[in-house]
């Protein structure tokens, strides 16, 4: 194929680092058995660390970065999959190790693909993308290891993040009890609409005086780590859960054995790229059923932005600047 199209590369050596806007073709591109026509993308965290010098995260350079896309196949040697096929990439090694979506064409492995669950659009598939995935994911280990409504408040740290936004408002439409954590004062009508009925500050979840405060969460999503894990796992309820899938707080974090074995808590690490396919389409047929908040969707994934705006939003998520998702429309 050698139509020539656009794509976002970032290369990197010695003491030089890129992110420049190129044209290629297919052959560009990483290998793979499928050829897909990206719609949408969007930028997530991890994005925002692919577009700098020191992000720890691109194993191999030039790479295209993204790390989820929407489309629709445009060439496939998968027998799986045919050409007009919609179609979802999110995590594995995409925008990590292998080309991803901020290009307008991406070639990838049949195995990472998920076929575009009924009763979702490419769009929205996209508002959701890894963040959402994310979300769905801490909630599924959480239900696997015994939370339901019943049981008690869950806590959103970050909550007016890609994850954050979007476990809201999911553990709102399963009739969760949701209090948000947020250092955005700004921001509370928001969190309020995707489904918070309270709202914290983050200095009310930064660190803990002792190693076992008052109970008050049956669960937790938390995408922040740092001082705030520290404070989850001081005030989990017995038995309850905490799901880990992020650091913007910082990687360290300080506990005790104490909630684990006199209050039974889980700390659920939730690691999206490393799972099998048939988990993940269990995950992704979720968010287009029982964990879909129909109404929310177009509220959370309100930001879109052309190919060209990417850098601009890949800095403001490393600033903390981003509420609920960038969508960046390709097609």
């Amino acid at each position: 194929m050698s139509q020539r199209f656009r794509a976002w590369v970032v290369d990197k050596s010695n003491d030089s680092f890129s992110l420049d806007l190129k044209e290629l073709t297919v052959d560009d591109l990483s290998p793979g058995e499928v050829v897909v026509r990206v719609a949408w993308s969007g930028v997530n965290y991890k994005d925002g660390l692919a577009g700098i010098p020191d992000g720890n995260v691109v194993e191999t350079y030039p790479l295209i970065p993204g790390i989820d896309l929407a489309g629709t196949v445009v060439h496939s040697d998968d027998p799986r999959y045919k050409e007009g096929d919609e179609v979802i990439v999110a995590s594995a090694q995409l925008g990590v190790s292998h080309d991803g979506g901020f290009s307008e064409m991406a070639r990838v492995p049949g195995d990472w693909i998920i076929p575009l669950p009924e009763g979702l659009t490419l769009k929205e598939a996209m508002v959701y993308g890894t963040a959402g995935f994310t979300a769905a994911m801490s909630i599924q280990r959480m239900e696997e290891n015994g939370l339901n409504p019943e049981k008690g408040p869950v806590l959103v740290a970050g909550a007016t993040g890609g994850v954050g936004s979007t476990a809201v408002a999911m553990l709102a439409k399963r009739g969760y009890t949701v209090v948000c954590g947020t250092g955005k004062s700004s921001e509370h009508d928001y969190l309020r609409q995707l489904g918070a009925s309270e709202i914290l500050s983050r200095e009310e979840l930064s660190g803990a005086k002792r190693p076992l405060q008052k109970r008050r969460w049956a669960g937790a999503v938390d995408p922040v780590g740092g001082e705030t894990l520290t404070y989850l796992l001081s005030t989990m309820d017995f038995g309850g859960c905490v799901a880990l899938s992020g650091l913007a707080g910082g990687p360290k974090f300080s506990s005790t054995v104490f909630p684990f074995i006199l209050r039974g808590v889980n700390l659920l690490g939730i690691d999206s790229a490393h799972i099998s396919n048939d988990f993940r389409r269990k995950v992704w047929n979720r968010l287009a059923a029982d964990l879909k908040p129909e109404g929310q969707l177009p509220y959370i994934g309100a930001e879109e932005i052309t190919l060209e705006e990417l850098p601009r939003a890949m800095s403001t998520i490393l600033e903390g600047g981003v509420r609920g998702r960038i969508l960046v429309q390709l097609s």
